[in-house]
This record gives C-alpha cells, structure tokens and sequence, in this order.
C-alpha cells in the first residue's frame, strides 16, 4: 500500500480531512514544482556600464580601448585647438565624435611640425591603435600639419 493511500485510511474517511488534506497536498505539490523552475531562471547578468552619452557637438576621447579608461572621458567641443589631458595625451585608444563638424587630431612631432587625422562627425573608433600613441590635442582646423 502507498504512502498516500495509508494516509488516508489513517486519516478515516470522514470526507471533509480527505478533502483538506487534498488541498493541502495540492497547494505543496505547486509549491515544490515551482521551486525548480525558479532556480532553472539564470542570476541577473552584471549590469553593464552606463552607456557614454556624447553630448552634441562634442568628441570623446578615452584612455582605453571601447570607450573605458581611468578617469572617464576626456572631451572636446569645438571650436580651437585644446591640448588634451595628460591621461589621455599619447593614451587616447578610443574615441567618439558628436561634433556637427570635421575636426583634427594632431601630432607634435620633433622639430616643429606636425600631422593630423581629421575625424568626420558621427566618426569613431573603439581600438584607435593607429593614433593612440601620437594623439596630442584636437583642433576645429588642420592647423598647418601634414596629414598622418
């Protein structure tokens, strides 16, 4: 005889228990099939970081490829020349251009000259490697460099 079955002969027959116990039992048995599926649900994912919402008109420019670095963006709004921050001077491996203009990244190199890489507006680049190294400043104008 099963579990269940001599349960109910202990419990009598009296049908107002078989019925509480029947509810009862039903109530448990869609707890205990919920309890599975709830686990079977995956942990929430870490949130990933805030998006980086460039203002119009403006460039960003980040220490770290895909728009990560210590200290968050650097950025530039033209128009002029602005030397960029020592974190991100010869360090800039991503960028993000909002600008409704052209503008230029430029170069200082020995000797006085200089190169430029004009960046188009709406223009980026999450692993700038071919600059990252050379970036010195930004300028609405190519300021007399060669291109680089």
């Amino acid at each position: 005889m099963s579990t269940l079955a001599l349960f109910f002969v202990t419990l009598g027959t009296s049908h107002m228990r078989q019925r509480a116990f029947k509810s009862a039992l039903l109530a448990a048995a869609i707890a205990a099939s919920l309890v599975p599926a709830a686990q079977a649900v995956p942990a929430p994912l870490a949130k990933a970081p805030a998006s980086h919402a460039v203002p119009p008109g403006q460039v960003y420019f980040w220490a770290g490829p895909n728009q990560m670095g210590d200290g968050g963006a650097w950025a530039y709004k033209p128009p002029g020349y602005r030397e960029a921050d020592p974190r991100i001077k010869r360090h800039a491996y991503s960028f993000d251009s909002h600008a409704g203009v052209t503008v230029y990244a430029i170069s200082h190199q020995g000797g006085g000259g200089c190169l430029y890489r004009a960046i188009l507006p709406d223009d980026y680049d999450n692993n700038w490697t071919a600059w990252a190294t050379k970036f010195d400043g930004v300028s609405d104008n190519k300021m007399g460099c060669e291109p680089g």
